[in-house]
């Protein structure tokens, strides 16, 4: 069945220096919408829209731990200090989260970021419970931990504290060098093996990434990151991710090479996911900037999901299904093979969890 191309273009509009997208996606959860007419945009006020400044919001969420029951999710626990992500990546699934919040999964979505100033003592209270049976805790399993709003308000390294005390178990996925500024405690941790560092590395084009993921470290900052982790102790895996077919599927064997020479110690990858508003946002996005490769890309999407630019079905969709699903996974896997990269995880421990004295001081009877 033959499938013409989406395109979602506006010729009249400005686009937004520095960020992924200047789409505002209709909200799904309201029923009024404001259509952006940039017809008849006076000069001016083209250049302030060119400018979208990133605005800082308080998250007063009474809780940071949030429980994951999707069965094809490798985690149960995540802390994700941030709701939003600066970094601006147009294909990043977490947009649609923003649609609770009464925002829209484009512009705001980058430029209007959450910041639970409490999470470091959030986590510690979560930690002290009597309930709490120590498991491993993802951090980023939503918004990257270390966006540039880590810079300023330091949440991750407040909760990595918490977790070195106690010694709970933490993971982090993160796309940023900046993973690097917490060496100190990562290395700490590591030598009680309750810490470990995923790299998601998208492409090693400087220039595609600069465009698909506006705000977030250069691959080469990223693989310097691997070695400087990988040097510390810190156990530390590179995520290809994600793979989009016809864009970036062939840099799969040279990332996994640089990965691995960077000392990356295993690998994995995840297709391109297109849910609710994140498929009118990439779409716009690979029309804008890669006009000539847009057509196949979105055709070999299809052909990983049954035909349709996204699938939900649990199983498939983080691996897709079909011909073009299956010639990925291999290439995956006798890459990862070649370089070392296809051993099982270590497993982090988790036995010498001691809980956290409260915020208060006040301490634990038994």
């Amino acid at each position: 069945m033959n499938h013409r191309a989406e395109k979602n273009v506006d010729p009249t509009r400005p686009t937004a220096k520095g960020r992924g997208t200047s789409l505002s996606p209709q909200n799904r959860f309201e029923r009024v919408h404001a259509e952006d007419d940039f017809e008849h945009l006076d000069p001016a006020d083209d250049e302030m829209i060119r400018g979208v400044a990133t605005v800082y919001l308080p998250d007063d969420s009474q809780s940071i731990v949030s429980e994951n029951d999707s069965p094809d999710i490798g985690f149960r626990y995540s802390v994700n200090p941030y709701r939003g992500c600066s970094h601006g990546c147009s294909y990043c699934y977490a947009r649609p989260g923003h649609e609770y919040l009464g925002l829209n999964a484009g512009i705001d979505f980058e430029s209007k970021v959450l910041v639970k100033h409490r999470a470091p003592e959030l986590l510690r209270a979560w930690l002290a419970r009597d309930a709490w049976q120590p498991e491993p805790i993802i951090f980023s399993g939503v918004t990257d931990c270390y966006q540039p709003a880590e810079r300023e308000f330091r949440l991750t390294r407040g909760c990595l504290e918490v977790a070195c005390e106690a010694r709970q178990p933490i993971c982090i996925i993160t796309k940023n060098a900046l993973v690097t500024r917490d060496l100190d405690i990562l290395r700490q941790m590591a030598a009680d093996r309750t810490a470990s560092v995923a790299v998601s590395i998208t492409s090693l084009d400087a220039e595609l990434a600069r465009v698909m993921e506006p705000r977030t470290s250069t691959p080469a900052a990223r693989l310097r990151a691997v070695r400087q982790l990988a040097d510390a102790g810190v156990p530390v895996r590179v995520m290809v991710a994600p793979i989009i077919p016809g864009l970036n599927d062939f840099e799969m064997p040279a990332v996994l090479k640089a990965a691995s020479e960077a000392g990356a110690q295993g690998a994995g990858y995840t297709l391109l996911r297109l849910p609710l508003a994140v498929r009118p946002v990439f779409i716009d996005w690979l029309e804008r900037t890669q006009p000539l490769k847009a057509e196949k890309v979105q055709s070999l999407i299809r052909a990983t999901r049954g035909g349709k630019l996204n699938s939900s079905q649990f199983g498939a969709r983080m691996r897709g299904e079909g011909l073009i699903a299956e010639q990925i996974k291999q290439t995956f896997h006798v890459f990862a093979k070649r370089y070392g990269l296809n051993g099982p995880k270590d497993p982090l421990e988790t036995r010498n969890f001691r809980p956290p004295p409260s915020a208060s001081g006040q301490r634990r009877l038994f």
